[in-house]
């Protein structure tokens, strides 16, 4: 990960060097929360082994069937003709001078298309990968490596632009001798993409002979990617699960009727389910082999901060960082909102359609209004998520929401260049604008929740990015706080700690 020059951006401005060596001395400060002992490990049982979803089938129907609707369970599949959406009649698609054709023969799909050497040759497609709003596919080479295509089929109704193939890179010319063409280590399913779309993946990367003998548990997002190898609880039910997603269990939300809010009835005790999702709903890098649901993530995956240039200077998404990053930054996280809560797990889907589901915890009468979003009700522009979600697409036609769930700042988009929601729908209008509108609809610009002026009372992921870009070479009290850093309870903090020592 590149580093943001100057520094990590606190209220609104980019920190110095100096103001980054006063927060480390708030850390060296600060004993009671530095010195705190991690939280201990949720217990995997050592000899527990992987079943396969279809044992959960038996006693969890409800959950099985909607998992079996859900794009985890079309994650990864055999190409078949029920799994592959593209068109295999014959189409073709033209992209940097190489026409490619799409066909099948005795019941298998082939495309014909650029290898390695860039002679046009013939390759079947083993597997799918994804589904929608986009299917890759894959393609299987004698020395363990599946690669993915770069060629994908655009999964959406032809009426949105879909039912179409088209090339991940369009604006560049990727031919076979770049290292983004899908023969290269940077289109290799085994290392970039297996651990996401399987279960229980091990690499099994052999480097003397140069070849993988990769496996899985099971070819997709199966009920153990979330609940760890469950041959206990199948042998007898009451055995736990590794992973024991319990933070909602016996809690409820209760309104606020003065702020239109509403809190836990219970905090949120662990991060255990936000670290299952963000086994693949971050940013990361693998560092270890063997990762469970239940074991510490940041034992097995080194997660991205938010650091330039992933991130724009005020934490907005940038590069592709998916969702958990944004989300550590939010007042949702903050007041132990989980991911289930606002998503089925088994399904995908979302709890309620559209403002419904943010109304579970905000009052309608107060938020679901134009005195409230300024803008007609039932148009787009009312949409909760328009303004505290905005999108960033990913991949061509995948538009992904940014979790950080923010108020919008077009008075920091004036003085930073970052982006914000109400130019996004406004192309015709500059940030200058949105900022005087915002100001006469408000007053003084709404500061929301990511101010990051106040380093104690910020999300662990902001200060660990405020460790990360510490220098302590020359700084004696900065090297004494990342040293008491290693110590904080926050495991992201002693990550940011490491990575500055390292």
């Amino acid at each position: 990960m590149a580093k943001q020059r100057g520094g990590l951006l606190f209220c609104g401005v980019v920190i110095a060097p100096i103001c980054l060596a006063a927060a480390a001395l708030w850390y060296q400060r600060t004993g009671a929360r530095a010195e705190a002992d991690p939280p201990p490990a949720v217990p995997v049982a050592a000899d527990a082994r992987y079943v396969g979803s279809a044992a959960c089938a038996t006693c969890h129907r409800g959950e099985s069937t909607a998992w079996r609707a859900s794009q985890h369970h079309d994650a990864m599949a055999e190409a078949t003709q029920q799994a592959v959406l593209g068109d295999f009649s014959g189409a073709t698609f033209t992209y940097a001078g190489t026409t490619s054709t799409f066909y099948q023969r005795d019941g298998l799909f082939y495309v014909a298309t650029d290898g390695h050497d860039g002679k046009l040759s013939h390759f079947r497609i083993k597997y799918t990968f994804g589904v929608y709003p986009l299917q890759q596919y894959l393609i299987e080479f004698p020395d363990g490596r599946l690669q993915a295509l770069s060629i994908a089929w655009d999964a959406r109704p032809k009426a949105e632009g879909g039912q179409r193939w088209f090339h991940l890179y369009p604006a560049e010319r990727v031919t076979h001798d770049d290292e983004l063409h899908w023969t290269r280590p940077a289109q290799n399913w085994n290392f970039m993409c297996a651990d996401c779309h399987s279960t229980a993946v091990r690499k099994n990367y052999n480097a003397a002979a140069d070849r993988f003998e990769t496996r899985f548990a099971e070819i997709n997002v199966g009920c153990e990617a979330c609940h760890g190898p469950a041959s206990r609880h199948v042998e007898s039910p009451t055995a736990p699960l590794p992973a024991r997603l319990d933070e909602r269990r016996g809690m409820s939300w209760i309104r606020n009727a003065a702020s239109g809010n509403s809190l836990r009835s219970r905090p949120r005790e662990t991060e255990r389910e936000i670290e299952v999702c963000a086994q693949c709903h971050a940013r990361r890098g693998q560092i270890a082999d063997g990762y469970e649901a239940g074991k510490p993530l940041l034992d097995f995956y080194r997660p991205a901060l938010l650091s330039s240039p992933q991130y724009h200077a005020d934490g907005q998404q940038r590069g592709e960082v998916y969702d958990w990053g944004s989300f550590l930054q939010s007042k949702m996280y903050a007041n132990g909102v989980t991911c289930s809560d606002c998503h089925d797990p088994h399904s995908g889907k979302l709890r309620a359609d559209g403002n419904t589901l943010c109304e579970n915890c905000h009052l309608a009468s107060k938020y679901n209004t134009p005195t409230h979003h300024n803008h007609q009700a039932g148009s787009a522009g009312a949409a909760c998520t328009a303004c505290h979600m905005p999108t960033a697409t990913y991949m061509v036609v995948d538009p992904r929401h940014d979790h950080s769930l923010r108020v919008p700042r077009p008075d920091l988009s004036v003085t930073l260049g970052t982006p914000n929601a109400c130019t996004a729908c406004h192309k015709d209008r500059n940030a200058q604008w949105a900022a005087t509108t915002v100001k006469a609809w408000h007053g003084d610009p709404p500061q929301g929740f990511q101010g990051f002026a106040d380093v104690a009372s910020q999300p662990a992921i902001a200060r660990a990015t405020a460790l990360e870009n510490l220098d302590a070479s020359t700084n004696q009290s900065a090297l004494d706080a990342l040293a008491r850093c290693l110590r904080d309870r926050s495991a992201l903090v002693r990550l940011g700690a490491l990575q500055a020592l390292g």
